[in-house]
């Protein structure tokens, strides 16, 4: 029985693993085509590769793809850190002050259920009125404002699985809130605050609509970038395929590196202890 157990499941996780995989492997076997084997019909598996694409991503006129990778990484940086720095001290005040804990914070968590859309025009009339359009600072605070929600669920499960008597221990010798949270809380959860920020980090590098409506070309990332090959005269396949390949590569070795400290992070406050 737990033999047939395991191959059902070896089964669906082989189905899940080419579902979820087998679009970024044809976005790679196309960027190595030639425009002549990519509008064949029916499609080649057999061709000669090339690197034409590739080139066109890095040297073709009018795709600067080294400042879109720049303010791909900034903004995913500068949100990441600034949602977990805003999300912690509301984390601690809701968990061990009751600060919002009925209202507050179901409401921020339930702003994640919204399609972000219902955001893209108070936004740009927002940002328009205070001249931050097209600019990675603007970018950065809707990085942190669409991810907070995230943030704030996974600390608040993490400070509530870390134990109040060592708090209460070092409130006796004398510390105050402020040191409680930055030398006591902030090092033992840290797994929790380093898989808040790399999802944050993962969201806001992959994140196309604000970008796409609050950019034009100074704070354009890589994932609207390769939007640019859509033009008047046709779409450029290949040169698309290339830039979605070259900028699924960051975040994919990103998590591959960090995903002891993912998985250890989102298990803290799983299960209460």
């Amino acid at each position: 029985m737990r033999t047939l157990r395991n191959i059902a499941f070896g089964i669906v996780l082989l189905i899940t693993v080419v579902t979820f995989s087998s679009p970024l492997a044809i976005a790679f076997l196309t960027s190595l085509k030639s425009d002549a084997d990519i509008s064949s019909f029916p499609p080649k598996w057999i061709f000669s590769p090339t690197l034409e694409h590739y080139q066109n991503v890095f040297y073709g006129s009018g795709y600067p793809f080294g400042l879109f990778f720049a303010n791909s990484f900034i903004i995913a940086f500068g949100a990441s850190i600034g949602a977990v720095l805003l999300s912690l001290p509301a984390a601690y005040a809701i968990v061990r002050m009751g600060v919002g804990r009925k209202r507050f914070f179901p409401f921020v968590v339930s702003l994640r259920l919204l399609p972000p859309i219902v955001f893209a025009i108070p936004y740009y009339m927002m940002f328009q009125f205070l001249n931050l359009l097209d600019t990675r600072v603007g970018l950065i605070w809707v990085g942190i404002i669409m991810n907070t929600p995230l943030t704030l669920m996974l600390l608040v499960g993490s400070i509530q699985e870390f134990p109040r008597e060592v708090e209460e221990a070092a409130m006796i010798d004398g510390c105050s809130t402020y040191g409680i949270l930055t030398r006591i809380v902030f090092p033992l959860i840290a797994p929790g605050a380093a898989a808040a920020a790399i999802l944050a980090f993962i969201f806001t590098w992959n994140e196309f609509l604000f970008v796409r409506i609050l950019s034009d070309v100074k704070a354009t990332t890589v994932t609207v970038g390769s939007t640019l090959f859509i033009q008047a005269y046709g779409i450029r396949w290949g040169d698309i395929a290339a830039a979605v390949s070259l900028s699924v590569i960051p975040p994919l070795v990103f998590a591959l590196f960090v995903q002891r400290y993912l998985v250890k992070g989102l298990s803290m406050g799983a299960v209460k202890g």
